[in-house]
């Protein structure tokens, strides 16, 4: 995490705030809490919650709230027998209504036709990173935490990993709103595991930002996967306003035999810049 000297002044009191936060969130998002006791929490007004939260994240501390629990609802669906009753009570929603209207707005189905139709990986809104506070780092700090899955990384050295990014989401986001930003992002994350292996996890490692862990040393197979991905680019999805085409990139890096998170970070970003660059998959070994 980043030294207290090394965060820009004016940033101090926001990351504390940010971090404090996040760590009270992540702790209770089982538990039923106001808004009121986070900011208890962090030792400064719900105003000022409200302000740093939105700043760091673009986002309200309700509907990150609702996301995180209906990424790990999804989990639940998906991985254990309990029913849908159980996982709402579970997360805090008092009804079986009330908890399908909060996942339906963010997986786009039902919790049952979930449990039907998806496939792969669940991770669509992971644990925020607490050293991303937007403007006061550099650039390849990542937005989500994905370091739970570090050490399965460091046991796939010498395999491929696939890197994808949307295009233009910030574009989407700005000029359609994020309703229809946040369906490109699923769009994006339902093509990337539709396209995976079973074996294969799919992590979402930025705003923008996926990756598949292959498991794999196969090159052909790697392209292959991607291919699948990008044949996609330009169908649309719909939203409440419309439709909105989705288009990805993708480049391929290999995981060293001592592979530290910063180094596979820069490697992301360099790849998938190289990939811009060229309109092509892209591959750093």
């Amino acid at each position: 995490m980043q030294q207290y000297n090394d965060i820009i002044p004016e940033y101090r009191n926001g990351f504390f705030i940010f971090v404090s936060a996040l760590d009270f969130i992540e702790a209770h998002l089982m538990d039923d809490f106001s808004q009121e006791e986070i900011a208890r929490a962090c030792y400064c007004s719900l105003s000022s919650l409200q302000k740093t939260w939105r700043y760091v994240t673009h986002m309200g501390v309700k509907e990150y709230i609702s996301k995180r629990r209906m990424t790990l609802a999804s989990r639940e669906l998906l991985e254990t027998d309990m029913t849908v009753l159980d996982i709402a009570m579970k997360y805090r929603y008092n009804s079986h209504e009330v908890f399908t209207r909060a996942f339906k707005k963010v997986w786009g189905v039902s919790p049952s036709a979930f449990k039907r139709e998806w496939k792969g990986s669940c991770e669509l809104y992971p644990r925020l990173n607490p050293e991303y506070l937007e403007g006061a780092y550099t650039m390849n700090v990542k937005k989500f935490d994905i370091r739970e899955f570090y050490d399965y990384l460091k046991s796939q050295a010498g395999t491929y990993v696939l890197c994808f990014d949307i295009q233009n989401l910030m574009v989407t986001n700005n000029e359609l709103g994020r309703e229809a930003g946040d369906k490109v992002i699923l769009e994006a994350f339902r093509r990337i595991n539709e396209a995976a292996e079973d074996n294969m996890l799919c992590l979402r490692m930025g705003g923008d930002e996926f990756v598949i862990i292959t498991e794999s040393t196969d090159q052909n197979k790697v392209v292959e996967i991607a291919e699948k991905v990008l044949s996609q680019n330009g169908n649309e999805v719909p939203y409440s306003g419309g439709s909105v085409g989705v288009s990805l990139r993708s480049g391929v890096i290999v995981i060293g035999k001592s592979p530290k998170y910063s180094v596979i970070c820069d490697d992301f970003d360099n790849v998938l810049e190289r990939a811009r660059k060229s309109g092509r998959i892209e591959f750093i070994s």
